[in-house]
């Protein structure tokens, strides 16, 4: 799993086309989704701004897992919606749980924004191999889908 997260965050085309068109690696990039949302949860617990320990780690853990639901849908949605794409949830719950890889530097606190910018290259990489279009269409999908997970954070903060 340790070569399949590098490779992702290498931003290896071949890897992110093999991983959208394999059903087996679904579970592979929860569980890489799990542990990542750990180390940034682990990260914030060191960090000097947060209080506790075991609190920032389950959120971590907890808000990468759903975080990861949602925008794979969105991205899904968007991409076949407005752009065309040729995708289904499954291949964007694996090529984007990948793409979360770099997010691993988050583990050092005030270096996350580091692993939180190759993230969403990986991302853009990602959603381009998953819906097969362009680099252009890709980041289109990012900035539309964005919006509406932006919307839909916001609708279930005021909810909860």
């Amino acid at each position: 799993m340790l070569q399949n997260a590098i490779r992702a965050a290498r931003l290896d085309v071949d890897f992110y086309n093999t991983v959208e068109n394999d059903e087996t690696y679904t579970k592979q990039a929860g569980l890489l989704v799990a542990i990542v949302g750990a180390l940034v949860g682990l990260g914030n617990a060191f960090s000097p701004l947060t209080d506790g320990f075991f609190g920032p780690i389950f959120w971590g853990i907890g808000g990468a897992l759903l975080g990861w639901v949602v925008w794979s849908f969105v991205t899904d949605f968007v991409g076949r919606t407005f752009f065309g794409g040729e995708s289904d949830l499954g291949q964007m719950l694996r090529v984007l749980g990948y793409a979360q890889a770099p997010l691993a530097l988050s583990i050092v606190p005030f270096v996350g924004w580091i692993g939180s910018i190759w993230a969403l290259v990986a991302a853009v990489v990602a959603i381009r191999e998953g819906h097969d279009f362009t680099t252009g269409k890709a980041i289109g999908t990012v900035l539309v889908g964005w919006l509406i997970y932006l919307i839909l954070a916001g609708l279930a903060y005021a909810l909860f």
